[in-house]
């Protein structure tokens, strides 16, 4: 059986559990990022999803571990990469383990995926019942950009035409070119560090109002957290270009803080964030 998917095709939201047996809908890889939201870039992310035969397949086997070279690319160009097979979650965890793998591992254990879009291997004795090895890419709509069949693993797809694919999608993001960046309601949020080169100015010296809280949480791979004000407000938002310095930088949570709010299009942001001593 061929799929019947052809490019530019919707690819179905899909909801498979990951190695960790947590239900992932592909909707929720390629959706945009908080920051991104609160700077008004509602684009979202490309997807490669690649569909294994399993973790005994050396033609798999190779594919991904091309994959983990490639992964630290994929995410400093914000693209995601999902794998799905019929293996149930715990095989997925070890081979991804033992892969140094870090992006989801999928389980289609009841094969309702690769019945639905038509990729069933039924050639197979001992390991029947499997996915053809194919690889979608996907814009962050879930539509179709590129297929690759990988039946003969020549017609898997080399790193440098997922990158032509990838660079395809990311052109067409309103946030690709740098005036995007350069404009006043993003530097609001996303705040350039010259700002703080003769020192830290007091808050609300800015004009905008003040308020006081403490940090909720904070991600250092992403850079962005939420501030609870001590008025019992919804919490907000911040980068780490809000807390003045230079360099990245990083604050606990729990904290107590002092802080202006910005009120932007697309919610509050807080901005010159002081530690409360």
């Amino acid at each position: 059986m061929t799929t019947f998917l052809k490019v530019n095709d919707q690819f179905p939201d899909i909801a498979l559990p990951d190695q960790q047996n947590r239900m992932t809908h592909l909707s929720h890889l390629t959706r945009s990022s908080l920051l991104d939201q609160h700077l008004g870039f509602s684009d979202g992310y490309p997807l490669i999803l690649i569909f294994l035969r399993g973790y005994f397949c050396p033609r798999d086997q190779q594919q991904m571990r091309q994959m983990v070279e490639f992964q630290s690319e994929l995410a400093v160009n914000y693209a995601r990469l999902a794998t799905i097979s019929v293996d149930p979650p715990s095989v997925n965890d070890a081979f991804r383990a033992g892969l140094n793998a870090r992006w989801p591992f999928l389980s289609d254990e009841s094969r309702s995926v690769v019945k639905q879009i038509n990729i069933l291997d039924e050639t197979e004795g001992e390991y029947a019942y499997r996915a053809q090895p194919y690889t979608f890419v996907l814009r962050q709509t879930l539509q179709i950009q590129a297929i690759y069949n990988g039946w003969f693993f020549v017609g898997r797809p080399t790193l440098e035409e997922l990158r032509q694919n990838l660079r395809t999608i990311m052109q067409e993001r309103a946030d690709y070119r740098y005036e995007a960046y350069n404009d006043p309601a993003v530097r609001q949020v996303r705040i350039p560090q010259q700002e703080w080169e003769y020192g830290t100015p007091s808050p609300g010296a800015s004009g905008l109002p003040v308020a006081t809280g403490s940090i909720r949480w904070f991600d250092k791979d992403t850079g962005v957290g939420m501030i609870a004000p001590d008025n019992a407000e919804p919490d907000i938002f911040f980068h780490f270009t809000a807390i003045p310095g230079r360099g990245y930088r990083t604050i606990r949570p729990g904290v107590a803080v002092r802080f202006e709010i910005v009120t932007g299009q697309h919610g509050l942001s807080a901005r010159n964030i002081q530690q409360i001593e």
